[in-house]
């Protein structure tokens, strides 16, 4: 029963989550300001997101194919179709649980391809920490770009002493956690280090490749077309045509933040986009519609390709099961 409850919880609060973003920004607007946005959405240019679309969609292909090397580099054969099938599904997944879709894509790498999961697992883990250095590498150039408008946005709205407890109480669990996993001999963390064993190699598969430098050219390119897809879309709207780098780098990294830290930025996205926008004279509902259609156009790809995906991997595989049967 228990189990049960927390798996619904962890499905249902990300989503209730964003529901609560939504109904609150918009209950902040006016009977005017919903029309305004609604008229953003009736005269967005939308041949500006087919083309933010298409560059998404190189984002998602460079993403499978980064995958390869690290599973090659194991001495594990998998193709370029179920990678980027993997990745789809993994994204679509990400819908309605934060972060279930590097599980499911480990999965679908045992079932059609006949990796060990938690080597699979390992490899997707290394992925999501380069991510997250090139991510905090984009946060550093923007408070270096926009320091007083990053202050304002978050060191202003949080005070300095919450930020250190927060960090401070991070650090001593870190420490405390390495610690008991380095000495203790109970037989939980026994258990815990033979399944994590596994994770190991496709954890550190990145550092020992041959192809490395491969590996980290489409690590690049994967960010580039993310930064490239948001420029584009910066011409879907007129007011924000004229958003500066610092300006769009600055969105980028907000909007990147929802993205990975809830279920795809659900709600969360185009609320945290308006109020950065906000700083750089862009009015709430401009911002708000901005937001919106940046991430429905975003959730489209996610959905046709994540669906299209489900009904094609098996499909496209069915002799694989076939003799696995």
């Amino acid at each position: 029963m228990k189990n049960i409850f927390v798996k619904w919880a962890s499905i249902l609060l990300p989503i209730l989550f964003g529901v609560f973003l939504t109904f609150y920004s918009y209950t902040q607007f006016s009977n005017e300001q919903l029309l305004e946005i609604k008229n953003y959405f009736k005269n967005a240019n939308y041949y500006v997101v087919f083309l933010a679309i298409i560059v998404a969609f190189l984002g998602n292909a460079a993403r499978a194919y980064r995958w390869k090397y690290s599973l090659d580099h194991m001495g594990y054969q998998s193709n370029f179709a179920n990678n980027f099938m993997a990745v789809n599904i993994g994204y679509l997944l990400n819908l309605t649980v934060p972060k279930s879709g590097e599980i499911s894509r480990a999965l679908i790498a045992k079932k059609y391809n006949d990796i060990p999961f938690d080597k699979g697992f390992g490899s997707i883990v290394a992925e999501r920490i380069v991510d997250m250095i090139f991510l905090l590498m984009f946060m550093l150039l923007s408070v270096f770009l926009q320091f007083d408008i990053v202050k304002s946005f978050i060191f202003d709205k949080i005070p300095l002493s919450y930020l250190m407890l927060i960090c401070g109480t991070g650090l001593l669990l870190l420490i405390l956690f390495i610690l008991i996993y380095k000495k203790s001999n109970w037989k939980i963390v026994h258990s815990f280090k033979i399944k994590i064993a596994g994770l190991k190699e496709g954890l550190f598969s990145i550092f020992y490749m041959k192809q490395k430098w491969n590996y980290f050219l489409a690590t690049l390119f994967i960010w580039f077309s993310y930064l490239v897809t948001f420029y584009i879309a910066i011409y879907v709207i007129p007011e924000t045509m004229n958003l500066t780098i610092g300006a769009i780098i600055t969105a980028f990294v907000v909007g990147s933040i929802a993205i990975a830290f809830t279920n795809s930025g659900f709600g969360s996205y185009p609320f945290l986009i308006s109020k950065v926008l906000l700083f750089y004279s862009i009015s709430e509902t401009a911002g708000n519609a901005f937001g919106w259609i940046i991430w429905s156009s975003q959730m489209f790809l996610v959905l046709f390709l994540g669906l299209l995906s489900f009904v094609l991997l098996p499909l496209l595989n069915k002799n694989k099961i076939t003799n696995s049967e």
